[in-house]
């Protein structure tokens, strides 16, 4: 498995950004293939994306950790994907989120094509570090 941890600043509130990374039903808004997102019962969210030219449906589990924020997920089937968002208080108006992600390079390269080895790891850098931005600029807007 390969580990991403990238982050970002955002100028919100941590509550602000809680209630954001919550709103599953907007990831298709910042987050980069994501057409279709919402919750569903029992802790899960669903997913249509389309990646490499291929459209898929994730199932994901999500679970927030007592007393900490930070929300985990991993996905129920394949591809095998798992990872955090932890918000962490700069001051009373900026947050810090940051995005953990563990995955297989090979699964993902089979499950959305694309480049191997370091070419794919910076394409997936570069895509996580995109969509954090996008994030930012979302909950700063007030979409």
């Amino acid at each position: 498995m390969s580990t991403l941890e990238e982050h970002v600043d955002v100028g919100v509130p941590i509550d602000q950004a809680w209630d954001g990374i919550h709103r599953v039903e907007h990831y298709p808004r910042f987050v980069e293939g994501v057409r279709e997102a919402r919750t569903e019962a029992g802790g899960r969210a669903r997913l249509n994306v389309e990646a490499g030219g291929r459209a898929r449906e994730f199932q994901a589990e999500v679970a927030d950790r007592s007393g900490e924020r930070v929300m985990e997920w991993t996905t129920t089937g394949a591809p095998d994907l798992m990872g955090t968002f932890s918000l962490e208080p700069i001051d009373q108006n900026h947050t810090r989120v940051q995005a953990r992600l563990e995955y297989d390079p090979d699964t993902i390269r089979e499950t959305f094509g694309g480049p191997k080895g370091f070419a794919q790891a910076t394409a997936i850098e570069r895509l996580v570090h995109s969509d954090l931005e996008h994030f930012r600029q979302y909950l700063e807007q007030g979409r």
